[in-house]
């Protein structure tokens, strides 16, 4: 029944009330719409609940019990000789009209490292391997896992490790994570619970690295990075047991450690006992020449090596793996054991069964020519359109370094955004405690855009390059 208590309340108000036990919910409901909506103003009395019940042929009872839910929820304040009245504080004052601020337009080309061309994904191929995994894994296979990783996967990843980029492990020396960051977070750890207080990390690198060791404790310290890659000469007056590097691919200035480097990191962990951690998140990328081999391969017991699914085929596998050298690995077994560290198994089985058949092998193949393409075309669009900026580093990874001329870093990321473009400056890499040395350029990444979009990408680039 539809009833108006325009009488009561001196305003027009219409209730559209059931019959049954549904009347309270739908007067206290309007109710509430007539103060939200500034139909009831704050201060305003109600009527008694007889007289309310008498304009709405409802009962008393009902009335009161809605205004006694009302009270309790701070829409309404009774107080005895006053009657109940709309709460002076229930409708907040009127908003200024929202301002517009002038933003730049949403990114049309996401340039931004971090990511292959996700597009490439092979699907097909993933899901053979996964149906003949799935065949054929054990039933144990389905349970809660060990905290190293299914023994099949640590199988292939030896053998592919040990061939593509010189890695001297067994299956025993194989931990699987979920992601890079994952394995990092565990070897952080088990550092700072062996006391160390303090990595050495590279001068430009990923924040989200250098945070990640900080929630365990442990300091970051910068060491330089020059056109040789990291100073790790420097490593003993900086006074650190660990040093955090990406020696095939320096990330992001895409250079390589110096050959004479690398012998000195080496010497400098086995001199002093020391660790060295090895990204090799890109190694499998190198366009020029044949990839140089993994650091680990000269020392086995003082680098752990960290290599990752991440690029070669997707982020969203999460799968990664460190060779763990004997002293560590029952500390990080023990850590990794906790429950909160354990990896998937059904994709650790398909990826297995990816590397094993061959397929992953053909798939790096097809993207490090597709890649190459990419960077070339880059190389020629900027020496036609763009002069005064040049390529730097190897011709290596996913990305490329576009050195700019001083001064022009900032506006040239600014005007990107404004033309749709995601593109992030060097200075967003860098240490908050490493030097005043500064360096003007870009960081591209010709990985992410799928082929589609890829030129367009290059085009819109070049509008904004000095």
């Amino acid at each position: 029944m539809e009833d108006s208590w325009a009488t009561s309340l001196g305003v027009d108000l219409h209730l559209d009330l059931p019959g049954g036990t549904g009347v309270r919910a739908a007067l206290i409901r309007s109710l509430r719409d007539a103060v939200r909506e500034g139909r009831l103003a704050p201060g305003t009395r109600l009527p008694s609940s007889r007289s309310l019940a008498v304009d709405l042929g409802i009962a008393r009872n009902t009335v009161a019990d809605a205004y006694g839910e009302l009270v309790a929820e701070g829409w309404l304040t009774a107080r005895q000789g006053s009657g109940t009245r709309v709460a002076r504080r229930v409708v907040p004052p009127e908003p200024a009209p929202p301002r517009t601020p002038q933003t730049p337009a949403r990114p049309v080309y996401d340039l931004t490292p971090g990511s292959p061309d996700v597009a490439s994904f092979p699907r097909s191929a993933w899901l053979s391997a996964s149906r003949r995994a799935l065949t054929h894994a054990p039933n144990e296979a389905f349970g809660y896992g060990k905290p190293q990783g299914r023994a099949e996967l640590r199988r292939v990843l030896a053998d592919y490790l040990a061939r593509a980029r010189g890695v001297r492990a067994a299956p025993e020396r194989i931990v699987v994570c979920a992601g890079f960051t994952q394995g990092l977070a565990v070897l952080s750890r088990v550092l700072r619970q062996a006391g160390e207080r303090a990595v050495a990390v590279e001068s430009y690198g990923l924040d989200i690295h250098w945070n990640v060791m900080r929630r365990a404790g442990l300091d970051t310290v910068p060491l330089p990075v020059d056109g040789h890659g990291a100073d790790v000469a420097e490593l003993d007056r900086l006074g650190v047991g660990t040093a955090l590097l990406t020696p095939a691919h320096q990330f992001p200035t895409g250079v390589s450690l110096d050959p004479d480097r690398r012998a000195a990191v080496v010497d400098w962990a086995s001199r002093t006992g020391g660790l060295v951690l090895e990204d090799d998140y890109d190694g499998e990328f190198r366009y020029d020449r044949q990839p140089v081999g993994a650091l680990q391969g000269l020392d086995p017991e003082r680098v752990v090596y960290l290599g990752t699914a991440s690029k070669s085929l997707a982020p969203g596998l999460r799968i990664a793996w460190m060779v763990v050298p004997d002293h560590l690995m029952d500390a990080v077994l023990a850590l990794k054991g906790t429950g909160e560290w354990q990896s998937g198994v059904l994709d650790q089985l398909a990826l297995a069964e990816f590397i094993d058949s061959g397929a992953y092998d053909r798939h790096l193949r097809g993207m490090r020519l597709r890649y190459r393409r990419r960077r070339d075309q880059v190389v020629a669009a900027l020496a036609e359109r763009a002069p005064g900026v040049r390529v730097t580093g190897i011709a290596a990874g996913l990305h490329a370094v576009l050195e700019l001329p001083p001064g022009t870093e900032l506006s040239v990321v600014q005007g990107a955004a404004w033309q749709g473009l995601a593109l992030h400056g060097l200075a967003r890499f860098r240490h908050p405690d490493a030097g005043a040395v500064r360096r003007d350029a870009l960081v591209f990444a010709y990985g992410t855009p799928p082929d589609h979009a890829f030129s367009g990408a290059i085009e819109a680039l070049c509008r904004v390059l000095p």
